[in-house]
Order: structure tokens, then C-alpha cells, then sequence
């Protein structure tokens, strides 16, 4: 039997941290810089350092592991690896694909190594990393698991909502003049990942309405396997279980998850981004543990 292992990175957040096939996967961390110093792997950084608004004097950036970084990681897993199944978080999020083609165009030899763009980013990618580990720790070949990863990817749904437009602009995604009006308006746009691309859908004036909003979008759906919110602390308590309530009410059979932001979106997104997954069902054997 081949052996097989995954490579992800940082931005993924899993919602069940001891899933089977866990220590099969391997973590390549984004660096982020702040206020004009690099913190390798977001070390000594808090979500509290992290500005609402950002300036030219604190610029975020999260940076990519290079070509060079990703080139040692896959090296040194071929070694040990068959395969090596890397799935990032979306593209247009971060370099972090590209420069694992590139990488993997040059350490091919031994080890067959497949790159992913998830489209995705946090609990998405989470879940499609902890989908690919559970069936390569059932054995499944890997030209199975990547086939059904790469179905599952355009079930997964994301909504990102965040006041800190000035971390938009300074990530690339909308006009500098666009965060300025935006930011002084109070607005709280919420925004789609379609195929990775951030996607702008409605604007709204507080994080009650956001909140609504998510309950209206997951209602679309017939059936979801998981349902996870992406908080800050801006929710309120009755807003929480509410959105609970109705989750439990109406898809009794999802796992409904709450994750608080990590490094990787504060940095894209601001300390008061907030966020919706919605995973829907699929039949057979690509439905979620």
C-alpha cells in the first residue's frame, strides 16, 4: 500500500481537532508582518495587536511560504510519503498555491505530489483537509480522495462579512477609495467566495442584520452537513442562540461549529470580520463524517 500524507496551512481551522488520519497531516504556516515587522508563522502576535482600521503604518500582509520554503517541506516529506496531497487555502486569498505548483514542479521524483486550491479559506479548508485525511486513513487510493475533494469543493459555501475595509484594500481586493467611503459610512459588507474570489452580495448596518442574513442563506439549502460560524465577539448572546436554535431546529442531522478568527483572517479581514460555512450534503461517499 502506498503511503500518503497532507500538507495544508495555517489559515485552516478543523471542527473536530482530533479527527482520524489527524497525524497525517502536515501544517506550512503563512508568515504575517505587522506594523513593519515579520512575524514568522504569526509568533508573539495577538488578534488585540491588530488595528480596526488599518493605516500606513500597521499595512498587514500576510505572506505566503515561498517557493523555497515549500520546496524543503516537500522534500523532506518525499522521503518518508508516497503521495503528498497539499490543499491551500484559495488562490486569490494568497500565494500560497502558486508557489506550491512551483515547488512541486521541481521536487517531483520519488513522491507524486498534488496541488489543491481549495477556493476556501478557515473551517472550509479545515473540513476538506479533515475529509481527505479520514478517507486516506480508511486506505482509499489517492486518485479517490482527490476526486472527492475536488467534488466537495464546490459545495462548500462562504460568507465573509467585515467592517475593516481599509484591510481589503491593503490585501488588494477593493479600491483604497472604496474603504474610505465605505469604513466612514459604518457599513458591514458581506461578501461570497465564488471559485475563491471574493464576491460582494449585500451591505449591512449591524451584526444583528448579519446575522440574519446568515440564517436566511443557510435556509436555501436542503440539506448541510456542517454549519459553522466565524466569530469575534461582535454577536450577541441572544443573536448566538438563536442562529443556534434555528441550525438545530432545521438541519437536525449538520454539525453546527463555532470558531473564533485566527491570525491568518484577522490579517486579511480585520479583528471584526465575522463569517458563515455552509457544507452542503452530498450522496454517497462523499458525505461528511
Amino acid at each position: 500500500m502506498r503511503s500518503a500524507c497532507i500538507l495544508t496551512d495555517n489559515s485552516a481551522q478543523f471542527p473536530i481537532p482530533t479527527f482520524p488520519g489527524r497525524g497525517l497531516v502536515r501544517i506550512l504556516a503563512h508568515d504575517i508582518r505587522l506594523n513593519g515587522q515579520v512575524h514568522p508563522a504569526g509568533r508573539d502576535l495577538k488578534l488585540s495587536q491588530f488595528p480596526h482600521s488599518t493605516g500606513p503604518g500597521s499595512n498587514p500582509r500576510l505572506i505566503a511560504p515561498s517557493v523555497s520554503e515549500f520546496q524543503e517541506i516537500l522534500g523532506n516529506l518525499s522521503q518518508d510519503f508516497d503521495d503528498i496531497l497539499v490543499i491551500l487555502m484559495s488562490s486569490h486569498l494568497s500565494e500560497a498555491v502558486k508557489n506550491a505548483m512551483a515547488a512541486a514542479k521541481e521536487t517531483q521524483g520519488r513522491s507524486v505530489i498534488t496541488v489543491i486550491d481549495s477556493e476556501t479559506i478557515s473551517v472550509g479548508l479545515g473540513i476538506l483537509v479533515q475529509m481527505a485525511a479520514n478517507l486516506l486513513d480508511e486506505g482509499r487510493p489517492m486518485a479517490e480522495v482527490e476526486r472527492s475533494i475536488r467534488h466537495r469543493i464546490p459545495h462548500i459555501y462562504t460568507l465573509l462579512c467585515t467592517p475593516g475595509l481599509t484591510y481589503l484594500s491593503n490585501a488588494g481586493f477593493i479600491e483604497p477609495s472604496q474603504a474610505a467611503v465605505g469604513e466612514f459610512l459604518g457599513l458591514l459588507p458581506i461578501f461570497s467566495l465564488e471559485e475563491g474570489k471574493l464576491s460582494p452580495l449585500e451591505k449591512m448596518r449591524n451584526y444583528h442584520a448579519v446575522l440574519v442574513f446568515f440564517q436566511e442563506f443557510i435556509d436555501e439549502f436542503d440539506e448541510l452537513d456542517y454549519i459553522a460560524l466565524l466569530q469575534n465577539g461582535s454577536f450577541s448572546n441572544p443573536d448566538l442562540r438563536q442562529l443556534r436554535q434555528h441550525a438545530e431546529d432545521s438541519y437536525s442531522s449538520a454539525h453546527y461549529i463555532e470558531h473564533l478568527l485566527n491570525l491568518p483572517l484577522v490579517t486579511l479581514f480585520g479583528p471584526k470580520c465575522v463569517g458563515l460555512f455552509a457544507i452542503e450534503s452530498l450522496s454517497g461517499n462523499n458525505s461528511l463524517p
